[in-house]
């Protein structure tokens, strides 16, 4: 079941998010050392109460027998176009559609609000990751390399 994010149910999804991202984290060799800011190691629940109240971010999660297993958000970046932030979904969990679940749900609530276009970033060098969302029409668009990440920033879009 996909549903809203409670307010007191933040501290779980930060704790999910970056469960989540430290597999891509350990495959990758990423550590709180060389990239502090990745979302393995930055995601709080402070930050996500901030997406939540400051950004008004659509945020919702895969409830499956009463275990929360899976989130991700979206940022209305204006222009017809938003972001999906954040799709998570616990090791233990993957393979079982959810991540399509939640990806397909964040299509329709994207229309829902007004918007054509979803962007996505991801670590350009999983390929795993960047052909899963191809399967679902997203097309790279482009790389950027930052200083404080050892990774090259993949970015993606999708036409709603």
């Amino acid at each position: 079941m996909i549903r809203e994010v409670k307010r007191e149910e933040i501290p779980q999804c930060a704790e999910l998010i970056k469960k989540s991202f430290k597999t891509v984290a350990d495959e990758f060799g990423f550590t709180p050392e060389n990239a502090p800011r990745f979302t393995a190691f930055a995601t709080t629940g402070e930050r996500l109460l901030w997406h939540m109240d400051e950004e008004q971010r659509p945020m919702f999660l895969f409830e499956k027998n009463g275990v929360v297993c899976g989130y991700c958000s979206l940022l209305v970046q204006g222009n017809g176009e938003c972001e999906l932030n954040n799709l998570a979904v616990l090791p233990e969990f993957r393979h079982k559609g959810i991540g399509k679940e939640l990806l397909e749900y964040s299509f329709g609530l994207a229309r829902d609000l007004g918007c054509d276009v979803m962007n996505i970033g991801i670590v350009e060098e999983n390929t795993v990751l960047k052909k899963w969302y191809e399967k679902f029409g997203f097309v790279h668009i482009g790389t950027e390399k930052y200083d404080f990440f050892p990774f090259t920033c993949g970015y993606m879009k999708k036409e709603l």
